[in-house]
């Protein structure tokens, strides 16, 4: 695992189409393998796949049939932290946090999200909307993230 000082980001496009959800999780984690530890990186393909799924799902895609998929390392004085943005064409509810039963086959992942990141949100433009999410290990409760800060 290397370290760096700049703030380093990405930006890719993938079809909004389920595959999209897979490509995004394979460039991300071929980008971050040796940038953040792996328990981290398995929190972040994790959310990303959540966030594309649900772009895919629920939103409209961007002109020309796509989703916008970004993430970027941003250094802080305890190390760096990572913000995931999917960007699509909106919808009309926006996201929303579903209870789910045991039983249900669907409903959980915003609330993976938000178990998973430090801090989740929305912000909507004329465009569409983008669904953001950060992560500061030194900020989450679980041990192995923060040992690996």
């Amino acid at each position: 695992m290397s370290t760096g000082s700049a703030e380093r980001s990405w930006c890719v496009v993938v079809p909004h189409h389920a595959t999209g959800a897979r490509l995004a999780r394979h460039r991300l984690a071929d980008e971050l393998a040796d940038v953040v530890p792996p328990a981290l990186l398995a929190d972040l393909v994790s959310v990303l796949a959540e966030l594309v799924g649900n772009a895919v799902r629920h939103a409209d895609p961007l002109p020309g049939g796509v989703v916008r998929v970004a993430w970027r390392l941003t250094p802080t004085a305890d190390g760096q932290s990572v913000q995931i943005r999917v960007t699509d064409g909106g919808s009309n509810s926006g996201p929303l946090m579903r209870a789910a039963t045991p039983d249900a086959i669907d409903g959980r992942g915003l609330h993976i999200v938000s178990g998973l990141a430090s801090r989740w949100g929305v912000e909507r433009d004329g465009l569409g909307q983008s669904v953001w999410a950060e992560f500061d290990p030194l900020a989450s409760p679980r041990p192995d993230l923060v040992a690996a800060g």
